[in-house]
């Protein structure tokens, strides 16, 4: 199972867009997903149509990891019959994003042993450097950082490097980066080209191809609770495509073993 986290410390930059496109791309690949959705916006849990009928949310999995509340916290997708699962988002997660301690960056790490059976997570992380973004990236392999080509968006791009570095020194051994998505892209633009010129010098091959261009099918799948990957157009095809790659690249990528052992609490 490889755990992916998808952040950004800037909002507004496409980062839940860019979790559901990866979702939409293992779904019509097969690849059996789990996306937990850390942002107390919720975003994530409304595009896939998550029923929250007698189920609990994320927050309560931080509040208490244990077996039962992790499996009463996942729903299936409206996406699909099988195959794609949301462990929903919610509001109350905000009351996570405080003061952290050693105890919380490991509470997802041991929800994460009882999810069962799934090929991927996408972990949508809070557009911040607070205790959800931190305690998200403490159970993940891998880390993609989300960017627009812009002036705030690109200096954002170091302080999450810098962060994935630090967790990775310390309580998070087995993180590694990824890369950078680039999102938005827009074909004429000076002003973007000369920013995607900036994170190429500055990351080199850390910045993923193919970048994601600005199209409007993305917003109208997601708004429809429906993966671009069914979603009717050349655009949305475009689209497709572009997932497909940019999973590929994170299912290539070499996943290191935890070594990382914790008692399970009584279910």
């Amino acid at each position: 199972m490889l755990v992916l986290g998808v952040c950004s410390l800037k909002g507004g930059v496409g980062k839940t867009s860019v979790t559901l496109g990866l979702a939409s791309a293992a779904l019509a690949r097969g690849v059996r997903t789990l996306v937990i959705d850390l942002d107390p916006q919720g975003d994530a849990t409304m595009a896939l149509g998550a029923d929250g009928t007698d189920r609990l949310d994320v927050a309560a999995v931080l509040d208490d990891p244990r077996a039962w509340v992790v499996r009463r916290a996942i729903s299936p997708s409206a996406w699909a019959d099988e195959g794609l699962d949301v462990m929903r988002g919610s509001a109350r997660a905000a009351a996570h994003d405080g003061p952290w301690s050693a105890e919380d960056l490991g509470r997802l790490v041991l929800a994460l042993t009882f999810v069962g059976s799934y090929d991927l997570v996408l972990l949508d992380c809070p557009p911040s450097l607070g205790s959800l973004t931190r305690v998200g990236l403490a159970a993940c392999d891998r880390a993609v950082v989300v960017t627009e080509p812009g002036l705030f968006s690109v200096m954002a791009v170091g302080r999450a490097m810098r962060t994935i570095d630090e967790l990775r020194r310390g309580p998070a051994r087995a993180l590694q980066p990824l890369g950078v998505v680039v999102n938005r892209v827009r074909g004429r633009s000076s002003e973007q080209a000369f920013r995607l010129a900036e994170l190429q010098i500055l990351y080199g091959p850390l910045v993923l191809s193919p970048v994601v261009p600005e199209r409007e099918a993305l917003q109208q799948a997601q708004g429809a609770a429906r993966g671009v990957h069914t979603w009717p157009g050349e655009s949305a095809a475009e689209l497709a495509g572009i997932f497909d790659l940019l999973l590929d690249r994170a299912l290539r990528a070499p996943q290191m073993i935890r070594a990382r052992v914790r008692p399970r609490p009584a279910a």
